[in-house]
């Protein structure tokens, strides 16, 4: 019989293998657990940085300011520009002063052109038509207008003429003892020209004009500013009158030398198309003129100052208002390469931002609105010069595109920084 403070020694064996173990687990729990965060800190995903954009805002102009005349009456009609300027345009775009009629004076030889033309066309402006052979009455004009103090051109009896010569010679000097003459040859009689000119008039839907002679001695020939634009196109779109209209001087025998009354011919891309004038406060020009201004093809301006003081006055209203419309197209700055328009961070403090890959610019009429679209992607590599998306602009019917790009790179978190933060590891 064993005593009361015995022990198998069998179950002490098992209790010591039994501790052993507990302690190993325990050792090798308190071994494994710091190793395996480290691990775990230095490889878990870090949360992406946080990129924030934002476009860069844009500064219109101010409105062009298109220069009429204070002084008499203008209208203006630009063709070729109408997603700049508005599809009204080719219309009467601008005006000033009175819309009423007014005398027109020698404007009124390009309707009394028109209607001989229509009369008598011209296959092209080369085409030099009949020969007119001028009679004692048609010489007779030049003095009859010569004590008018109109401009006249020589027309000696029995001399003749190719009516392409005869034209030129009423356009380009104003010379209104052509104008009767030819006007006469070609219906017949003064009356029949007067007949046949209203219902060139009527046809062309120039109502606000009356034209009672053919060469804008009388202050009855009228038109408004209106009417006066669309006979500038008719004139223009004529390959014989635009062809006269834009000579600046000619020699021909029987007048001689001309010089063409229109002297701004050729400054500001002028191209046409005729004076007219009764003295002071009623100088006038019809105008056309085709102006580079940056767009694919020059604007065609048809334009007309009705009752300027005088003929400088008239002259220095035309090229101011072609200046302002030049003027009113540019190149508007939209961003500056390198500018800032978003960031980059991290919780570990690393940052880099997202900026503008050039200078870029966007061609715009006046004070046209620019609008701006920003696209962005997710960065791949968060490396200097990586690009992260694009800068779009529209302003009428151009746009313009950039890329946007990082500035500077994204630095890894350090090991300590990954052990110190575990909060913000493995998002």
């Amino acid at each position: 019989m064993l005593g009361r403070g015995w022990v198998d020694p069998q179950a002490r064996c098992r209790r010591r293998r039994i501790g052993w173990i507990v302690t190993a687990i325990v050792l090798v729990i308190l071994l494994a657990v710091p190793g395996g965060y480290v691990w775990w800190a230095l490889t878990a995903p870090l949360s992406a940085p946080v990129v924030e954009t934002q476009a860069p805002p844009v500064t219109v102009p101010a409105a062009a300011a298109v220069s009429l005349p204070s002084t008499g009456s203008a209208a203006i009609a630009v063709a070729g520009g109408d997603e700049y300027l508005g599809e009204g345009a080719s219309g009467i775009w601008a005006a000033s002063g009175s819309a009423e009629p007014q005398s027109i004076a020698s404007i009124t030889k390009l309707i009394t052109a028109l209607v001989i033309l229509e009369r008598h066309p011209l296959a092209d402006a080369s085409d030099p038509g009949p020969t007119i052979t001028f009679s004692k009455a048609d010489h007779d004009l030049y003095d009859q207008y010569y004590v008018r103090g109109a401009t006249i051109a020589a027309m000696p009896t029995g001399s003749s003429m190719s009516l392409h010569d005869a034209l030129a010679t009423m356009l380009i000097p104003s010379a209104s003892n052509y104008a009767e003459a030819v006007s006469t040859w070609a219906f017949g009689s003064q009356w029949a020209f007067r007949g046949a000119a209203q219902q060139w008039l009527a046809a062309n839907g120039l109502t606000g004009t009356t034209i009672v002679e053919p060469t804008g001695l009388d202050a009855r020939n009228t038109s408004t500013p209106a009417d006066l634009i669309t006979l500038g196109k008719l004139a223009a779109a004529n390959p014989t009158i635009a062809s006269i209209a834009k000579t600046p001087s000619l020699g021909l025998p029987g007048p001689g030398a001309m010089q063409n009354t229109n002297d701004l011919l050729g400054s500001n891309g002028i191209t046409g198309l005729k004076t007219g004038n009764l003295g002071e406060g009623t100088y006038n020009l019809l105008f056309t003129a085709s102006i580079p201004v940056g767009t694919p093809e020059p604007l065609s301006v048809t334009g007309v100052v009705l009752g300027g003081m005088t003929r400088a006055n008239v002259n220095r209203d035309v090229m101011a208002l072609i200046d302002s419309i030049r003027s009113g197209f540019h190149e508007v700055p939209v961003a500056k390469r390198d500018q800032p328009v978003g960031t980059i961070t991290t919780p570990w403090g690393s940052s880099a931002q997202v900026v503008v890959s050039d200078y870029v610019t966007i061609f715009t009429w006046s004070d046209t609105p620019i609008s701006v679209e920003m696209t962005t992607t997710t960065p791949k590599t968060y490396t200097d010069g990586e690009v992260v998306g694009s800068i779009t602009w529209t302003a009428g019917p151009n746009t313009v595109t950039v890329p946007i790009e990082i500035d500077g790179a994204i630095e890894p978190p350090t090991d300590t920084w990954r052990l110190m933060n575990p909060g913000e590891l493995g998002k």
